[in-house]
């Protein structure tokens, strides 16, 4: 999908890693894969690998989306993005809350994760109206 970005004005993209929202979400998941890195070994299978899936989710639904071949599919994949940002920041807070992130580590995560989920709530009603 050659959507124009909030950047490039009317050009169209190349690439959805052109995408700001998909830069910060990449940037967002290679942090949480560092930060998850040192929670407790008995959370490998559980907080550790919740959390990971839900970053992982975030930045692939906004590429698969970008990807896709009609607007409305585009508009689906971001809103899933959306919903995953709302799940990666409860267990940024669960994990805050067990002593697995101090709150400096945790609070520039929740700080990307925001500023994801502002774009994809100005991005996902802006696309609704084309």
């Amino acid at each position: 999908m050659k959507e124009p970005d909030q950047d490039t004005g009317n050009k169209p993209l190349q690439s959805f890693k052109e995408l700001i929202v998909w830069q910060k979400a990449y940037q967002f998941a290679l942090k949480i894969y560092k930060e998850t890195g040192g929670f407790p070994k008995s959370e490998i299978y559980g907080l550790t690998s919740q959390l990971r899936r839900c970053a992982v989710s975030i930045v692939s639904n906004i590429a698969e989306g970008y990807q896709r071949q009609h607007l409305g599919e585009y508009i689906q994949f971001l809103s899933i993005s959306l919903g995953s940002c709302a799940e990666a920041e409860t267990q940024l807070l669960l994990a805050q809350d067990l002593n697995y992130m101090s709150k400096i580590s945790c609070d520039p995560c929740l700080v990307l994760l925001k500023e994801i989920s502002k774009i994809l709530q100005v991005m996902i009603p802006k696309l609704k109206g084309k």
